[in-house]
């Protein structure tokens, strides 16, 4: 046998490395993504909104916010109109005056599920979430007034051989 033979023996039986291959997909050796990289503030795509999807209880909103003059709609109507309660009025607002925002964006919302409350949770995460992708500045003024965590809490199921969740049917001696 001579040596040209063990060598393409060997070939054979060891194939080239990935790397080498013609065609082969994938990063070059060494490559590293950035771990941190923001995502861009504007989307030719979108029509210039920066997105923010919220979430609280049963209610998920879609927030798209864009520079404009402060006009501030939910599910078409006016904030003022949408919300009757101060309270949520004065939640849904929060995100904006702690970044100063408040009349240099325009933010639409499309809101569904839940109850007022649930709502008004929602598009405040949905707003921070959007207001971090516009300007990576604001995020630690968010996360200090907890805009950035989202609210875990949701109702509990009902359970067999009780009343509700946790609540015991009516006790009766005899």
């Amino acid at each position: 046998m001579t040596d040209q033979d063990n060598n393409s023996q060997a070939q054979q039986m060891h194939p080239e490395p990935a790397e080498q291959i013609q065609g082969a997909e994938g990063p070059p050796p060494g490559h590293h993504p950035e771990p941190h990289a923001q995502p861009k503030a504007t989307h030719a795509a979108s029509g210039g909104f920066v997105w923010g999807t919220g979430r609280r209880k049963k209610s998920v909103a879609r927030v798209r916010i864009r520079l404009g003059n402060g006009e501030f709609k939910i599910n078409g109507r006016d904030v003022d109109e949408y919300f009757r309660v101060e309270r949520d009025r004065l939640h849904v607002r929060q995100p904006l005056a702690v970044t100063n925002s408040t009349n240099r964006l325009d933010v639409y919302v499309n809101v569904i599920g839940g109850g007022t409350t649930g709502q008004a949770g929602a598009i405040v995460l949905g707003l921070a979430r959007a207001l971090k992708a516009t300007d990576p500045s604001h995020e630690p003024v968010l996360r200090d007034n907890h805009f950035l965590t989202r609210d875990a809490r949701k109702v509990e199921r009902k359970k067999y051989g009780r009343a509700g969740a946790r609540r015991s049917f009516q006790f009766s001696k005899r």
